[in-house]
């Protein structure tokens, strides 16, 4: 596996030259997908790499098993983000700014933290980096690091069968929101519990947020954005918790689940048209940048998730910016060579059209 390394953009470009292809009628060399195992070696994870031994167990499904207490909770939240949209034209212009402010933070915690950083290991953060990431992850109140990893890693690995979480072939529904309304496979389950997740135990902040997770949540997620504008700028108190707490929350879980449903679902796939990820701009804007899903279920272990860099991907952005600032080094990057081969062996073609 070959390495190139800049030590001025603490960039780590790889790929490995294995083959020659012919492309009308030209020689063209092809840089095969990455040695995955080396790969995996310098991230220390490999369970984010889809594993085609899998198979599902023959016989009928399990019977679907209804969390109602999770079906109240979601239909609540909404309920309360409809009423927190109705009140959008009586907020002061302080009170909605704060409300976005707190929505990126949150946005960030997950897709900067929990995704690119501790599912994938795309990229490295120094203490002061990873505890401003799990204070966000704490704000999206989406489970706490350890059990989204965990999942994350499932989704990857089985993507898209009985042991994938949010399975899309089982609908946009079920893997939208669905799939947290019912109990989980038991595939999901057994799987899951034979993940290595050692490099993720052995970090200090991630389990200290999972030991006090649930009043982080109370603190982070619903306290200090109601608190804010109703101190500060004396915004009333039902304002104050209806537009920057619950319609913030509900949004940002919404901007989390369209990459699991309509990322999956609407889009074409210039890199593996084998897979069920799409890249969808649309889910990208609101994701920030995580909607480019045919690339990144083809190079999980990318921390751009993306080849176009900050189009559409304030996530990257960030961690180009933390990179600048020195609290985070060591971005892994797929070279534009094996990207091309990629397309040109697994791809739908759509590449070709810009």
């Amino acid at each position: 596996l070959s390495k190139e390394f800049s030590s001025a953009s603490s960039m780590t470009t790889v790929g490995t030259v294995t083959s020659w292809v012919t492309r009308n009628g030209d020689a063209v060399m092809e840089k095969k997908l990455l040695n995955h195992e080396d790969l995996a070696g310098d991230r220390g994870v490999i369970d984010d790499i889809f594993d085609e031994t899998y198979r599902e167990k023959e016989g009928p499904k399990p019977p679907m098993r209804y969390v109602w207490r999770n079906i109240i909770l979601m239909s609540l939240l909404h309920l309360g983000a409809i009423f927190g949209l109705t009140l959008i034209p009586f907020a002061k212009i302080q009170t909605l700014a704060w409300a976005i402010l707190c929505f990126l933070v949150s946005a960030l915690g997950i897709t900067a933290g929990s995704h690119r950083l501790w599912s994938h290991r795309s990229y490295k953060a120094t203490l002061p980096l990873r505890i401003f990431l799990t204070i966000a992850n704490s704000v999206a109140f989406q489970n706490d690091i350890y059990e989204w990893v965990r999942d994350h890693r499932v989704h990857h690995k089985f993507s898209e069968t009985d042991a994938d979480p949010h399975n899309a072939t089982r609908g946009f529904f079920f893997s939208h929101i669905g799939w947290l309304l019912v109990r989980k496979h038991p595939d999901v389950i057994e799987k899951g519990q034979k993940l290595d997740l050692s490099d993720i135990k052995a970090d200090k902040v991630v389990m200290f947020q999972r030991r006090y997770y649930k009043l982080s949540v109370v603190l982070l997620c619903f306290t200090l954005p109601t608190v804010v504008p109703w101190y500060f700028w004396d915004e009333s108190i039902v304002i104050s918790f209806f537009i920057p707490a619950i319609l913030r929350y509900a949004i940002g879980l919404n901007a989390t689940w369209l990459v699991n449903s309509a990322a999956h679902m609407f889009g074409n796939r210039p890199y593996d048209q084998h897979i069920n990820p799409r890249e969808n701009p649309l889910v990208s804007l609101g994701a920030l940048g995580e909607g480019f899903h045919n690339y990144h279920h083809t190079f999980p272990y990318d921390y751009s998730t993306s080849e176009f860099g900050w189009r559409f991907n304030l996530t990257t952005a960030f961690i180009d910016l933390m990179c600048l600032l020195g609290l985070a080094s060591d971005r892994k990057k797929v070279s534009k060579e094996v990207i091309l081969a990629r397309k040109m062996r697994t791809g739908d073609g759509s590449h070709k059209s810009g």
